[in-house]
């Protein structure tokens, strides 16, 4: 391959890894809350495979190749997860083998809401899927469906808030919080 030759912008891997974070997280959560009669967590298997997992790995590749260490970070560890997760999701594991890879993939969680920037954008995305992660390791660990559901409203905001992010980005919305400049934020 010439080195001269670009594989893709940082900015449109950054955009197409947020928009797939982003609609793993919905699928992932409404899965959860079974708001929609006949769809449950099982039926989010796929797209957590290829789309959370094997897409979002391949672009955290070359977010590394391109220079952005976080969102090599980001992206490669939560592709990790969510091919993980996807091929654990039939119950070859037990309850508490999968609170424990929970609680796990919370500390990666928690790890980049600590080192994101853009603040509603950035650590809310990841802040939320912590919340989301801890909650549903301890209703895993307790065996309990009422925080399942919980823990998948808070995924799916999550994953609004990551999609509404790259989608703002690409779309060139505006992305302020408040009136004027103050309290603007970016999609990391």
């Amino acid at each position: 391959m010439d080195n001269g030759v670009s594989a893709g912008s940082t900015a449109s891997t950054s955009t197409l890894g947020h928009i797939a974070l982003g609609l793993t997280l919905l699928a992932f959560g409404i899965g959860h809350t079974g708001i929609i009669d006949g769809v449950t967590v099982a039926n989010s298997v796929s797209l957590a495979t290829f789309l959370g997992g094997l897409a979002l790995f391949v672009l955290g590749i070359l977010e590394y190749r391109g220079g952005n260490g976080f969102n090599g970070t980001a992206f490669a560890g939560l592709g990790a997860f969510w091919f993980t997760w996807a091929n654990g999701a039939d119950g070859k594991v037990s309850a508490h083998a999968a609170g424990l890879f929970l609680v796990l993939f919370a500390m990666l969680a928690l790890t980049l809401t600590a080192a994101a920037s853009g603040g509603l954008f950035g650590q809310g995305v990841y802040g939320l899927f912590t919340l989301s992660l801890v909650l549903l390791a301890i209703g895993t660990f307790a065996e309990t469906d009422g925080l399942a559901k919980a823990a998948g409203w808070v995924a799916a905001l999550s994953g609004l808030l990551a999609w509404y992010g790259a989608t703002a980005a690409l779309a060139s919305w505006p992305m302020a919080v408040g009136k004027g400049s103050r309290g603007a934020v970016a999609a990391s």
